[in-house]
């Protein structure tokens, strides 16, 4: 008699709804109570995320349907509910775009770098819209608990900075369990051990117990405490220690989320304070606007090639064509609205594409060829990769943010337009040019222009200035942030902040340990875009047809490297174990640019250019080396 009026359940599928009918009733049924005639268990077929009193999407073809969407509507707007707790669902696409989920969202998204739609894209997940229908409808009782299990994404994704700093407005205490098992950033146990999901999905997740206590004027004086513990390993344990353990059991940790990001997870303070001293790229990079990606082709079957040939052959087939339904058996073409057939057909009709094919990083090491036409590749992100077609310039790539767990290693120096992966295998690429031309130079490939001006916001120039005492050309400043990115004890010391947003250069006022450093990075940056090669440490002894087949790695069983095989006869003799292991991104690049050729033979210019990447992968493993010796020895960590 008491719990039935209190207990209320939202569904939006038939099939559930019906099952939670009858499994409620036979639970009730074994606890020797049954529901009368006149009662009814309190779970609506409706959706918990649109307007209170809209329609659910449900053609209203029953009375019962129609009673059921005034009944649910009653609950989200009178109901004084204090427990909301459930399993939403988690979708990156979400189909829940009513206006007035999105008003409520509009909390979240306070923000200036989340008013643009691409950088607020994870807070459209479908399980955030439910935190905030569960905050808000707490917040109109008062008080209460949310108690949800969800993707564990918003405790430490810079994208919800202002979705962690509501949830601390809104209520007392945070309690979060991270239960890990995030397949798509293979994670580990914190001994190395296999970390499984608790369920059979790729995302991680976490168990949020948020508790908002009855307030005199509705707002709290007192700071919202936020408590955090993990819990790794595999499913069975996982279930155990949930088992057995509850909040007061649970060995939580205090966390003080700091402003901006407010992050929901443990961290050094000391070293964070150190890191947020440091530059970020966004800020130094400051004169180009907001960061831009490497460019979406939306169809790289058709838009990348191998050669400038292939580029212009693939056109001309194209243009060839008499029908869509044609052009598509011969190419995979965009099929989403900003690309469109017939007007491709009649823009590149006039053939002046043909002065337009560039080249452009694929992948680390791996140059390919494009049409530099929005009909070919599609979205170009012109603001900056047009910096990038005088093939004079150069560019720092990057990431904001990085899933994989093998540690940050995402930067890459390129002198022409790069892919939105270029240097990830998972995140979008951002693009951060040296120079700026003028705006009627850039793609003006036959005529290098002198004019132009360095990318660095003037605060940053004069901190640099400020602190070496005396002006430093833009190249040797590139360098020097080049040479900070590649050293180890850097990606290891920031490892935690380095995965969730941007990257920050801490500058030194060491004026030797910046010309040397600066030394350091310009060799990595002359290997890296291809502009210096060396001697080769590989040879490639066997005759054959050079076709790519299988590409394996044979460990060497003495002192010489490996042997990097293409197929089951020919291979590459001398490629040290540490060389084939090394990754930019997430790529293992020795075995990446190979196996992106399967099925082709490899000319005397691949072959050369395979030769010329081990050489440098190993150069760079040495500089790495020696840029950390030289920070050690200098002035070691923090920088100053």
């Amino acid at each position: 008699e008491h719990l039935l009026p209190r207990l209320f359940g939202f569904e939006i599928l038939m099939a559930p709804y019906a099952v939670a009918h009858m499994k409620l009733g036979l639970e009730l049924h074994d606890s020797g109570y049954d529901v009368g005639n006149d009662e009814r268990l309190r779970v609506y077929l409706t959706n918990t995320l649109e307007e209170a009193h809209a329609h659910t999407n449900l053609p209203m073809f029953a009375s019962f349907l129609a009673e059921e969407a005034r009944a649910a509507a009653d609950v989200k707007v009178e109901a004084p509910v204090m427990v909301v707790l459930g399993n939403p669902p988690y979708s990156g696409h979400s189909a829940n775009k009513g206006r007035w989920i999105e008003d409520l969202m509009a909390e979240y998204k306070r923000s200036p770098e989340l008013r643009k739609p691409a950088q607020a894209k994870w807070l459209s997940d479908d399980y955030v819209k439910f935190i905030r229908f569960a905050q808000w409808r707490i917040a109109a009782t008062g008080y209460g608990v949310l108690a949800f299990v969800t993707n564990h994404g918003y405790l430490d994704n810079p994208t919800f900075l202002d979705m962690r700093a509501s949830l601390m407005r809104s209520f007392d205490t945070l309690y979060l369990l991270d239960l890990h098992g995030n397949s798509k950033k293979k994670e580990k146990a914190p001994d190395g051990g296999k970390d499984e999901n608790v369920f059979d999905i790729q995302q991680g997740v976490a168990i949020g117990l948020f508790v908002r206590r009855e307030r005199a004027e509705g707002v709290s004086t007192v700071p919202c405490r936020v408590h955090h513990a993990d819990l790794y390993g595999l499913r069975g344990h996982k279930y155990s220690w949930l088992a057995e353990h509850d909040v007061t059991s649970t060995p939580w940790v205090d966390v003080t989320p700091a402003a901006p990001a407010r992050l929901f997870v443990p961290q050094d303070e000391a070293v964070r304070a150190e890191y947020e001293r440091a530059w970020s790229l966004p800020a130094i990079f400051a004169p180009n606007g907001d960061p831009a990606p490497g460019i979406v082709t939306t169809h790289d079957d058709f838009a990348i090639s191998w050669t400038p040939e292939e580029a212009a052959a693939k056109v001309e087939r194209l243009l060839a064509t008499s029908t869509e339904d044609e052009a598509r058996e011969l190419f995979t073409l965009c099929s989403q609205s900003q690309w469109n057939y017939a007007r491709a057909k009649q823009e590149l009709a006039d053939g002046a594409w043909r002065e337009r094919i560039v080249p452009i990083l694929y992948r680390p090491f791996d140059v390919r060829w494009t049409v530099w036409n929005s009909n070919v590749a599609v979205h170009r992100r012109e603001r900056a990769s047009n910096q990038m077609l005088q093939l004079t310039n150069l560019a720092l790539c990057t990431s904001r943010a990085i899933e994989i767990s093998r540690g940050w290693e995402h930067a890459f120096c390129s002198s022409m337009p790069i892919q939105h992966h270029t240097v990830s295998i998972k995140e979008v690429n951002y693009l951060f040019p040296l120079w700026l031309y003028p705006s009627e130079v850039p793609g003006l490939l036959d005529t290098p222009s002198d004019e132009k001006r360095p990318n660095f916001a003037p605060d940053f120039l004069a901190d640099v200035t400020a602190k070496l005492g005396h002006a430093s050309a833009p190249e040797a400043i590139l360098a020097y942030i080049y040479a900070v990115l590649y050293a180890p004890s850097y990606r290891t010391r920031y490892a935690e902040f380095l995965k969730r947003d941007f990257p920050r250069v801490p500058l030194t006022a060491d004026r030797v340990l910046f010309d040397h450093l600066a030394a350091l990075g310009a060799e990595l940056v002359a290997l890296h875009t291809m502009q210096r090669t060396l001697p080769h440490l590989t040879r490639y002894p066997v005759a054959g047809s050079n076709v790519v087949d299988k590409v394996r790695y044979a460990e060497p069983s003495g002192a010489a490297g490996g042997r990097v095989y293409v197929n089951a006869e020919q291979y590459f003799d001398g490629v040290p174990p540490a060389v084939w292991e090394s990754h930019i991104g997430g790529y293992r690049v020795a075995e990446k640019w190979l196996k992106d050729r399967k099925g082709h033979a490899l000319s005397y210019d691949d072959l050369t250019h395979y030769q010329n990447v081990i050489a440098a992968l190993a150069r760079t493993l040495k500089l790495q080396a020696a840029i950390d010796a030289a920070i050690a020895e200098a002035i070691g960590w923090p920088l100053a």
